[in-house]
């Protein structure tokens, strides 16, 4: 089954038609910045423009699979760390619905880049506890128990040194300080070691894009969990909301 995904992220908004047996894309990947002022009307008007392109230029259809950089509870917006702070209280899903023009499944986009990792890439037939981290803009979370999503796990959030976990140790944060990778380094295992002491998971996935230079850090990581690199990398929250997406298609045509 074919199916859209859209990644909504805090610096870019991102997607693709996807096989969704293998998890392949099969178009080229959009990408456009995210709007400076990140208003809902502003990213439901990108994503609107992606989507139709995906769907009128090569031939989408079903339902389109969302991921947003938020807490999402039953469509409703509750956090915007990395949006603008007006989609507090937003009916996300009822918006960005009326902007594409048809059905859309929306989850927390780590979340999604979770669902696709468990289902189709390194965290395959994996039992236990396994916790997905995307390191980027800041540090999305998501957990599931043996293959059930835990949703909205906001661990990018928990304090250390005074400071939410994701302003000392997201890849943006390397970036934007010029960060040694051996300083950075040192903040992410402090990171780590912290969120181990909480959710002790089984096998700990890192996605996002800095993974593409994992060679520079990840033999330096130091985790009681077993440290996995993620296999669909950048692609995996537009992977995650096509999967998403068909399981919506096939579950409504079966009832």
């Amino acid at each position: 089954m074919i199916r859209a995904g859209v990644d909504i992220g805090g610096t870019g908004i991102k997607s693709a038609l996807v096989d969704t047996r293998t998890g392949e894309l099969t178009t080229p990947r959009l990408r456009t910045p995210t709007p400076a002022h990140s208003t809902p009307e502003a990213v439901c008007a990108v994503v609107a423009e992606q989507v139709r392109e995906l769907m009128d230029t090569h031939h989408g259809e079903g339902t389109v699979g969302i991921g947003i950089p938020a807490v999402v509870q039953h469509g409703v917006i509750q956090t915007a760390a990395h949006l603008d702070a007006s989609w507090v209280g937003v009916d996300a899903e009822g918006v960005l619905s009326r902007a594409v023009g048809r059905d859309i499944v929306l989850l927390n986009d780590a979340d999604l880049a979770g669902v696709a990792e468990t289902r189709l890439g390194v965290a395959k037939d994996t039992p236990g506890v396994i916790l997905m981290l995307t390191l980027g803009t800041g540090i999305g979370s998501a957990m599931f128990v043996d293959g059930v999503l835990v949703p909205n796990l906001e661990l990018g959030h928990i304090e250390i040194r005074g400071k939410a976990g994701e302003s000392r140790a997201a890849a943006s944060v390397r970036e934007r300080k010029e960060l040694s990778w051996s300083d950075w380094i040192e903040r992410l295992n402090e990171y780590l070691d912290r969120i181990e002491q909480l959710v002790w998971p089984d096998v700990i996935v890192l996605g996002g894009g800095i993974t593409r230079k994992s060679e520079k850090f990840a033999d330096q990581l130091v985790t009681r969990a077993e440290l996995r690199i993620a296999a669909l990398r950048n692609h995996a929250g537009i992977v995650g909301g096509a999967l998403l997406a068909a399981d919506h298609d096939r579950a409504a045509s079966a009832g």
